[in-house]
């Protein structure tokens, strides 16, 4: 489904644009993209008077997995989010310790305080911090729109299933040029 509008009261939720996160190899799109086009939403967003959210990763999910055990915090400096980001003192910041920014967090709580019934979500990783802050989104009832540009994953496959598969049954795909379409139209 394209993006068909955002409502009145959209969020952007930037999902894990830290240094940990960005400094990794991604695939299809190299980190650095993501961040400058995220960079370009939060404008729009805070330039719009609309909430945004930051949300960064500091430990993982107890348990073993294939993979290995996960124990412990990442260290602070992978925790920290790029200064490309431009925290501002309105945004509203999210620590997560597992792969959605919704589990454990006051996120749902928040959005619905600020009134929030969409949120827009880019950030890396497409296949699992994106997609899994995006099931939940759904699961709260909020609109979910996927800017497809301003995300990418730790492996290419695992990016395009999730475009291809996954989103289109949690919320709209777009484009940060159709997000900023709408947002100048809708709020001119």
């Amino acid at each position: 489904m394209a993006l068909t509008t955002l409502d009145a009261k959209t969020a952007l939720v930037v999902i894990d644009l830290q240094r940990g996160i960005v400094g990794l190899p991604t695939a299809p799109h190299p980190s650095n993209e993501i961040v400058e086009r995220s960079a370009v939403l939060l404008d729009a967003f805070r330039r719009h008077g609309l909430p945004v959210v930051l949300v960064n990763v500091a430990a993982g999910a107890p348990g073993r997995t294939d993979q290995g055990a996960h124990t412990g915090e990442f260290p602070a400096e992978f925790v920290q989010l790029v200064p490309e980001l431009k925290q501002q003192p309105s945004d509203h910041l999210v620590t997560k310790r597992t792969w959605g920014a919704f589990t454990n967090t006051d996120l749902a709580a928040w959005l619905h305080q600020q009134g929030v019934t969409q949120v827009v979500l880019v950030g890396i990783a497409t296949s699992i911090g994106v997609e899994s802050t995006a099931r939940f989104a759904s699961e709260h009832g909020f609109n979910v729109t996927l800017v497809t540009d301003a995300m990418t994953d730790l492996n290419a496959d695992a990016h395009v299933n999730s475009i291809t598969r996954i989103f289109p049954r949690l919320g709209e795909t777009g484009t940060v040029q159709q997000v900023l379409d709408l947002l100048e139209k809708t709020r001119a």
